[in-house]
């Protein structure tokens, strides 16, 4: 298990008895010191019978609460993160009394971190920060000569959310954009140039009544670009289109367009429209 005092720039301590250390007062009531106190308390989530699996605590993640996690001496506690999560940097206010370590199991897309921390005495008590490429966790260690949990982890209600959005765009997207199409009768003689966002379309075609022009997944995620079409002197002008899934569906046939997104750095896809043995006018 990898320790992490070297990472953190602390030296390992000598160890001082509980006893040692001066009691604190209470904050008064209107102190500032109290309004830190309560938002702490209020933020702070204990474990919940009802949230346990197996052995597992299993929380729900919210951005700026504090997890309490229950240890004890000769135990250690495991701190599951996300699969895929790339730990950054984990910091703790006492190094000296409490022994913490990372270590990883699976391999690829299903890796996973694990936080492993261990008191060396009943009675403390500080907090632990880990951050990594997705997001921030705050966590209140305690320390006690009863139980300790063996591990604690989270579900991502933003994340599922998320996924299911993007679930259900899938299926909208399989859906028919237009009733009445047939394989047959679909042109996909087009050609898509410029620049490369992440909303750059994937394929254009038409049906010889309108126009579509399929985008990527991540449209439901991204600012979604208006369509202008342009006459053979260069000329923009705004057209009417409706989303349908992944889909801008134009009513009409068009030659040439663009989707322009900015205004200072605008980037800009053109969609051509190429005659069957004709040459089409110059993309950007």
């Amino acid at each position: 298990m990898k320790l992490h005092f070297p990472r953190l720039g602390f030296g390992v301590g000598l160890l001082l008895p509980a006893l040692c250390q001066p009691a604190l007062a209470a904050p008064a009531a209107n102190s500032r010191a109290a309004v830190v106190d309560r938002a702490n308390r209020a933020a702070t989530i204990e474990p919940q019978a009802s949230r346990f699996v197996q052995a597992v605590q299993l929380q729900a993640f919210a951005e700026g609460a504090i997890y309490h996690v229950m240890t004890a001496p000769d135990r250690v506690t495991d701190i599951a993160l996300q699969p895929g999560e790339t730990l950054v940097a984990v910091a703790s206010g006492d190094t000296a009394r409490w022994v913490i370590g990372d270590t990883t199991s699976g391999q690829g897309e299903g890796k996973r971190t694990h936080i492993l921390v261990k008191p060396y005495s009943p009675g403390l008590s500080t907090n632990l920060v880990i951050t990594t490429d997705r997001r921030s966790y705050h966590l209140a260690l305690s320390s006690s000569g009863g139980a300790a949990m063996s591990a604690l982890s989270w579900t991502y209600p933003a994340d599922d959310l998320v996924a299911i959005k993007r679930a259900a765009a899938a299926a909208e997207a399989a859906k028919a954009v237009a009733s009445g199409l047939s394989a047959e009768s679909l042109n996909f003689n087009y050609e898509i140039s410029g620049d490369k966002p992440t909303w750059r379309p994937l394929r254009a075609f038409d049906d010889g009544r309108q126009t579509f022009i399929q985008l990527p997944a991540s449209i439901v995620l991204d600012e979604a670009p208006p369509l202008f079409l342009v006459d053979d002197k260069g000329a923009a002008q705004l057209v009417n289109y409706r989303l349908s899934g992944r889909f801008y569906v134009v009513d009409r046939i068009f030659t040439a367009a663009e989707l322009r997104l900015g205004t200072k750095n605008q980037q800009i896809v053109r969609i051509q429209r190429v005659a069957e043995g004709g040459v089409h006018g110059r993309a950007r």
